[in-house]
């Protein structure tokens, strides 16, 4: 398998730091090559009240890794007394990922996350597979739909947009990269985080034009 097939995850997640909240969104179609292997997948999962992470990768993978930082999560917050910040949170994930992807297998684990939280500030790591992390302070877009949705991003995101404009832009960008990705597909789930925690603010079913 080629370098460039396995780090071609078919998905389409976005982040955006927004004035007061990170906003997350990803469509729901999951494939396995050309074949469309599920139509509600859920790729944006909080992971404690304050953070959610956007998926993109080899499902078990994802799977097995959502379920580390968790109780990685809740095992930090005893030892210290307090609840982690999303920069630990972020540099915990991604030793996992690196440890994950260095590791002995005749499947790659490969593993793409975008990570958005609130705890003095608002946060948005990018996760990469290959287990580098970079703090983003505008936007940022991941599996084989972003090329589309960053040229969507580029010309319309602002450092001030609100909540409902951020929803928006999110909404836009996904849904231009489903008319041009088959691997993005199905509808777009949106999540926003601020200071009041995580919460899901919208599902959009989308036609494409071949529909």
């Amino acid at each position: 398998m080629k370098e460039n097939e396995v780090l071609n995850t078919g998905t389409t997640t976005i982040g955006l730091v927004c004035k007061d909240c990170v906003v997350l969104a990803a469509d729901k179609r999951a494939t396995a090559g050309n074949f469309i292997a599920h139509k509600k997948v859920e790729k944006i999962l909080p992971i404690n009240d304050r953070m959610a992470l956007t998926t993109a990768g080899v499902v078990s993978d994802i799977q097995l890794l959502v379920k580390l930082i968790k109780a990685e999560l809740k095992l930090k917050s005893i030892r210290v007394g307090r609840e982690p910040t999303v920069k630990e949170a972020a540099n915990l994930l991604t030793n996992i990922i690196y440890s994950n992807v260095r590791k002995l297998s005749m499947i790659p684990g490969i593993t793409h996350f975008l990570l958005g939280g609130f705890d003095k500030e608002l946060r948005l790591y990018d996760l990469y597979a290959d287990g580098s992390i970079t703090e983003i302070d505008d936007f940022v877009a991941s599996g084989s739909g972003s090329v589309i949705a960053y040229g969507v991003l580029e010309a319309n995101y602002k450092p001030d947009l609100s909540e409902s404009e951020g929803v928006e832009l999110a909404i836009k960008a996904v849904n231009a990269a489903m008319q041009r990705d088959s691997a993005s597909g199905e509808g777009i789930d949106v999540y926003v985080i601020n200071k009041s925690g995580v919460r899901r603010v919208a599902y959009k079913k989308v036609k494409t034009r071949a529909e």
